[in-house]
């Protein structure tokens, strides 16, 4: 799973945490899904990805 390709991903202002989830709500040095998973033991379980479908759905 790639978190740049899911619409939960964001990238923060932050050098030290530049990656986040927003469901999750977590900043990371790696992928947000790798931090889900060093701390739950499970994959990530909101994984969306990024299509036309999701971008039409969000911007009303």
């Amino acid at each position: 799973m790639n978190c740049m390709s899911c619409v939960n991903f964001f990238i923060t202002w932050d050098p030290k945490f530049p990656m986040g989830c927003k469901l999750y709500g977590i900043k990371s040095k790696t992928a947000p899904n790798d931090q889900v998973f060093q701390n739950t033991g499970q994959p990530c379980l909101v994984y969306q990805p990024k299509n036309a479908d999701n971008k039409s759905q969000h911007s009303s």
